[in-house]
């Protein structure tokens, strides 16, 4: 199955717009930035003009809510934001799609936040914004693009993840490394797959600190779980490495930036076909029906690569950690497919 792609299900996450100033006192001071109840209640009692049926005004508010230049750090370029509106919090991206942006195009969509008791389905909006539609998108360079409405202005810095290898001893002999994934969590990893095991991987990348507490679990020395993120991972026998091997499924159900790497593939550094050759060993029957992206041919839809286990308690991810710790090579990575390629939404 493929996965839904531009539309709510990839509004996987929340960036806070806040001014231009608390963002730079925050980076520049070294000090963590404080949140208070205060400023949640009253954000949420505060009234609203905004009409957020019209998604041209809530286009006008997000840019006049920026600074001039911001960065977009996931890979799969989606700018996200967030808003209390009346009481209610709305959630959204702008994307610049790696397919469409170079054709003066960005992509929005907004929508009521999911919560674990409710999920609405009547109040998303998603535009395609061009020149036509009075947004003007100018690429400046590459991974830099600049998006203008009336006489307001904001640049978008595209990460640059260019450089990003994964250590010579990380990779096993007969892997290929398809790019480097930064997600919306802030948690950085390299998407790596092996043709003979017909199976991708997320090795959490290490190489740079990772912004996470990873805690020992009681089910087995080799499993740890971020305390923030919930990403459980296994540490390798052979490699020095942690292969990721279980989303919390909670976060996934609200939707959130939690909810695992599978909507921040590496667009941007994807070279010729291979993620496409990489997808067609594993599902040939998808040949002919998507490009080189693993997009269908309407872009609606995209393959869906999550080779980890959905999970609801610690427990469960002992059954990874048991194969793991028994089987020997070359049946030891078999034990990390916990999830059937291209199955999800």
């Amino acid at each position: 199955m493929l996965r839904k792609i531009a539309n709510r299900l990839m509004v996987a996450a929340s960036l806070l717009i806040v001014p231009a100033s608390l963002g730079a006192q925050a980076s520049s001071s070294g000090m963590p930035v404080l949140h208070t109840n205060k400023a949640y209640v009253e954000e949420t009692l505060a009234g609203s003009s905004l009409d957020v049926t019209k998604p041209d005004k809530v286009l006008d508010f997000v840019l006049s809510s920026l600074p001039p230049r911001v960065k977009v750090y996931p890979t799969e370029n989606y700018f996200y934001f967030n808003f209390t509106n009346a009481g209610v919090r709305w959630t959204g991206n702008l994307r610049f799609d790696v397919e469409t942006r170079d054709e003066g195009k960005v992509h929005m969509t907004y929508y009521k936040e999911f919560t674990g008791w409710q999920q609405q389905e009547d109040s998303d909006f998603t535009v395609i914004w061009d020149e036509a539609k009075g947004v003007k998108v100018e690429r400046l360079a590459p991974l830099f693009y600049r998006v203008t409405k009336g006489n307001r202005s904001v640049e978008f810095e595209l990460n640059d993840l260019s450089d990003v290898k994964p250590p010579e001893d990380v990779l096993r002999a007969g892997e290929r490394y398809l790019g480097p994934v930064f997600d919306e969590s802030g948690i950085r990893f390299f998407l790596v797959f092996n043709p003979d095991l017909k199976q991708f991987s997320y090795i959490l990348d290490e190489t740079v600190a990772v912004a996470d507490e990873l805690i020992e679990t009681r089910v087995s020395p080799s499993l740890t779980v971020g305390r923030r993120t919930g990403f459980a991972f296994v540490k390798d026998r052979y490699a020095p490495r942690h292969i990721l091997v279980g989303v919390y499924a909670g976060n996934i159900a609200s939707n959130n930036y939690l909810d695992g790497p599978f909507d921040q593939l590496p667009d941007n550094f994807i070279k010729g076909d291979e993620l496409r050759d990489a997808i067609l060993t594993v599902s040939p029957e998808q040949a002919g029906t998507i490009d080189r992206y693993g997009n269908s041919e309407d872009g609606s839809v995209r393959y869906l690569i999550a080779p980890y286990m959905t999970y609801e308690t610690i427990e469960e991810l002992e059954a990874v950690t048991r194969c793991s710790e028994a089987e020997p090579l070359p049946h030891y990575y078999a034990c990390f497919s916990v999830s059937v390629p291209g199955e999800g939404g």
